[in-house]
Parts: C-alpha cells; structure tokens; sequence
C-alpha cells in the first residue's frame, strides 16, 4: 500500500474558518492551522493533498497555506451533505488508491520522533488495510466523536481489530457495544482526526450517499467496512487538539509552544501568570 494522497475536509459550516486561525508552532514561526496540517501530511510522504472547502474559500485557503498554496487542490462541496459526502465529493482525486484523511480542525503533538500521520502511515502501509487513529477517551467526552470496539491486534501492541463503529454513543450504548480489552473503566476508542482508508471505503460512502435521504456521515461507512476486510485501529503515540471547542485554539497553542524552542520562555511566562493570580 503506497499512500501518496490525502483529503482535508474544510467544508462543515462551524469548520470552514477554523483552519485559517494562526498560531506560533514549535518552530517558532507564526503558520495558520492549515499549513501546520499541511506540514503534518507532507511528513508522512504524502505528496498530493486536496483540500474539501466550501464554495467562495478558495482564495482564502490558498492564502492560508502559505509555501504549499501549489500543492493544493480545491474541491468544493456544493451541498451540505455531511462530513461522509465532503469526503466522497474527493472520489475523482483519490481514484482507486487508498488515501490519509485529515479533519481541518484538528492539531496534533506527538510524543515519539514520528509525528501522528507518519505514525498511521506506516501502521497502514505495514499491515496493507485501512486503519483509523483513536485515542483512548474518558466517556464524558463521547458526544464530540465517533468510536470503536473490537479486540487486540494479535501480536500489534496499540493495534486492534475493528468490530463495531458508533457515531457519538451515549455512555450506555458505549458499554454495551465498544468495550475494548486493556482499557481503563470509563474510557474507549474515539477517533483521532486521522484515517487511512482504501477504495472499499469510498465506494461504501457512494452506496450510502445514493440511499441516504439526508446528511451523510463516516461512521456508517467505516462499520460496513470492518465487515467486508480488515480493518484496525491504532492508539496513536500523541494527542489530538481540537480547535472547535471552547479554548481549543488556546490549548493547543499552549502545547505547540510548551514543545517548541522557545519553551523555557513560555513555561517562565506561565508560572509568572500564575504566581501573579495566586497573589491577587
């Protein structure tokens, strides 16, 4: 499995200017959230990127990406249709090669020398199937994500056998069905931000598309595909921030910089925060 294209899906309503925010990454230079993405992508050895957006965003995406504007390719999602359609929408671009898939309001900081998507990369490129990233996730947080049950990867640590795929399960519907062996009580396999899926996967999309009466989303997908060929997921050497939520992009800036060259200076600059609060 040569991987050597990827997705960015831009086109959700409460999504589309998230990846334009700026911040300062570990390098110390100020990049929009799309180009830190990009890097992130081109470090796995990927080469080929497109870029899902909403109709009209394209100059500002082009403008965001900074030195990688040429790498690009816009695809516009017409229609509202779901995250699941904004994917299928780049079925002419990924043809029928297996693809990475990034979510455009996500940042990730791993904790090896590897960053996340070379991680996945390799993990699905080793094992020849679609894997999706999950991290394990307390239950309160099931209403942001889509999770996974299944078993261990037989001689895989981080690795398991995809079973099940829920799309946002109440903490009932998690315990019943994506109980995974090695996890501690109260958490499960969420998804990551991160995929790498094969053709089956867009072809299923497709299907469910065409028979689908309103917005369509990953998740369906990805149980049919755990019941035609192997599919893992891995627990990821990193974690993910995602920029949407209530001091998302705050948290995130804070751990970029926190990993950065310039850490000593933040950390100083924080404990004096603190400090100052503490006497106040």
């Amino acid at each position: 499995m040569d991987i050597k294209k990827a997705i960015i899906t831009a086109a959700g309503k409460s999504q589309r200017t998230l990846p334009l925010q700026t911040l300062v990454d570990r390098d110390g230079t100020t990049k929009s959230a799309l180009q830190i993405i990009i890097e992130e992508i081109l470090q796995a050895g990927v080469d080929e990127v497109a870029v899902v957006i909403c109709p009209g965003d394209q100059a500002a995406y082009q403008a965001a990406a900074g030195p990688h504007a040429k790498r690009l390719q816009f695809i516009e999602q017409s229609n509202p249709l779901g995250y699941g359609h904004a994917i299928w929408s780049a079925r002419d671009f990924t043809g029928r090669s297996s693809f990475l898939l990034l979510v455009g309001d996500h940042l990730y900081l791993s904790r090896t020398d590897k960053r996340c998507a070379q991680q996945l990369v390799e993990i699905a490129s080793a094992h020849k199937c679609a894997v999706s990233a999950v991290q394990a996730t307390h239950e309160s947080k099931l209403p942001y994500y889509g999770a996974v049950g299944g078993r261990l990867a037989k001689g895989g640590q981080g690795l398991f056998e995809v079973a099940d795929v829920m799309e946002k399960p109440t903490p009932t519907e998690a315990e019943q069905r994506l109980i995974v062996p090695g996890l501690r009580a109260g958490h499960y396999l969420c998804f990551f931000g991160m995929h790498v899926l094969t053709p089956t996967a867009m072809d299923l999309l497709g299907a469910e598309i065409t028979a689908a009466k309103g917005p369509v989303n990953l998740t369906g997908a990805l149980a049919q595909l755990a019941a035609k060929e192997r599919y893992l997921a891995y627990e990821a050497q990193g974690r993910r921030f995602d920029i949407g939520v209530k001091y998302g992009l705050l948290n995130a800036q804070i751990a970029l910089a926190l990993d950065g060259r310039n850490r000593d200076e933040v950390l100083s600059g924080l404990v004096e925060l603190l400090a100052e609060r503490q006497r106040a």
